[in-house]
């Protein structure tokens, strides 16, 4: 909408068509079946590199191609920006961080990783990934940008992706239990996708000596427990909360320091959780009345 021509890769391994749906018949939009663990060679000048599964149930189905998305991947789409010189942006994660011993945690935090546990192939994969951006900068000069998403929601989220958002509201909707790991005293921090795009957007058009990693998220924490009982509360449920093991290197705490963003690039979220999760909950309503469950996750399959 701002006059670019925009081209969307995506395997859907994920993804799916239905989402940009609204978007085929735009004269400068075009979408290419692509995994970029294979070469791609196209005139572009700026690139965003999304691509890989970024919830456990997605990203622990195939490790082994976790690990190649983030790591061959990044090679790739960092070849792609060398030969045509252009911008390219690393979709990092919060994850980098492991389980924190520094709370909230600030881009010159190194983290406290598990490189064998079974969320390694995603934390390890995009740490490789932003070590091979900063090589590609320093050796061959690519015009980097590297953004750590934290916790991040909104309409279009995948129904069975394993976050705890989407968990909440659809188990909410189907009036089943909400499940809840450990004590439910595990914090963390919900970024709404508009402001996270909006942040993006701004990293990408920064001045190009700002190369260093910018933390994106929202810095309000709030308990887990406290998230379960504001999805009660919105949408009118009636489930109740049951409690299961914490699962293995899941993070107890999750906050971003975002003052590199606020000072470079002016940017810091403006949506709170409650108004967020309205808008989402009405897209997974919308999505539950039309569908059952089972024909809303083949439709998102399928496609």
């Amino acid at each position: 909408m701002a006059g670019h021509e925009v081209l969307c890769l995506d395997n859907f391994f994920t993804g799916a068509r239905m989402n940009v749906e609204h978007l085929l018949d735009h004269k400068r939009f075009e979408l290419l079946r692509h995994d970029v663990c294979q070469p791609l060679f196209v005139e572009i000048d700026e690139v965003y590199n999304l691509a890989c599964p970024a919830s456990p149930i997605h990203y622990r189905l195939d490790p082994v191609q976790t690990t190649k998305t983030s790591v061959l991947g990044a090679i790739n789409m960092l070849g792609l920006a060398k030969r045509v010189k252009a911008k390219i942006l690393q979709a990092s994660t919060s994850e980098v961080y492991g389980d924190p011993q520094v709370h909230p945690q600030p881009e010159e935090y190194w983290g406290n990783v598990n490189p064998i546990g079974v969320r390694s192939c995603y934390d390890e994969g995009k740490r490789c990934a932003e070590t091979l951006f900063y090589d590609y900068h320093r050796q061959n000069n690519v015009n980097i940008r590297v953004m750590r998403i934290f916790n991040t929601y909104g309409p279009r989220m995948h129904p069975n992706d394993g976050r705890v958002i989407s968990n909440f509201i659809m188990q909410a909707l189907m009036n089943k239990p909400l499940t809840l790991y450990g004590d439910g005293l595990q914090t963390r921090s919900f970024c709404y996708r508009d402001d996270l795009v909006d942040g993006m957007i701004k990293l990408m058009n920064a001045p190009d000596h700002i190369s260093m990693p910018v933390n994106m998220g929202n810095p309000n924490e709030f308990t887990i427990k406290e998230l379960a009982e504001l999805v009660l509360e919105l949408t009118g449920s009636k489930s109740r909360i049951i409690r299961e093991p914490l699962p293995q290197d899941d993070p107890l705490q999750r906050k971003p320091e975002i003052g590199r963003a606020r000072e470079y690039l002016g940017w810091q979220p403006t949506t709170e959780l409650r108004e967020g999760l309205v808008k989402t909950i009405q897209y997974f309503e919308e999505l539950h009345s039309k569908y059952t469950q089972a024909e809303a996750l083949k439709l998102v399959q399928a496609q």
